[in-house]
């Protein structure tokens, strides 16, 4: 069973960018469906971007055109590059199997998006 383990979150203006960072350990990425989700305050969390196994990517259409989904296999993680931060992109990003796997979640990391 994989573990995540996320990084990267801060605080940034809007219009400005991240990129968060999900460590895999137990698995390597290549073998997985990786799914970014988010959690914002007082809200469920959902799912916004998928990378599969393929290499091919999925965005909801909340982020779509502006967040970007990436693998290193050498450093066997996952990442998320979001552009154009707006303040409803703040919240707690998590990355886990997809569709996820309640035993697996992470701390998250989180992401505020403020002037």
């Amino acid at each position: 069973q994989a573990t995540f383990v996320e990084s990267g979150g801060g605080l940034v203006p809007p219009g400005g960018s991240l990129k968060l960072s999900c460590a895999v350990t137990g698995a390597w990425v290549t073998d997985l469906d990786i799914g970014w989700y988010r959690q914002a305050t007082e809200k469920t969390r959902e799912v916004i971007a998928i990378i599969r196994q393929d290499g091919t990517a999925q965005y909801e259409d909340p982020v779509k055109g502006r967040f970007v989904v990436s693998i290193n296999n050498g450093r066997n993680q996952a990442y998320l590059q979001m552009n154009s931060l707006q303040p409803d992109d703040s919240g707690v990003y998590f990355c886990n199997y997809f569709p996820s796997d309640d035993t697996t979640w992470g701390r998250g990391t989180q992401v505020i998006v403020s002037s």
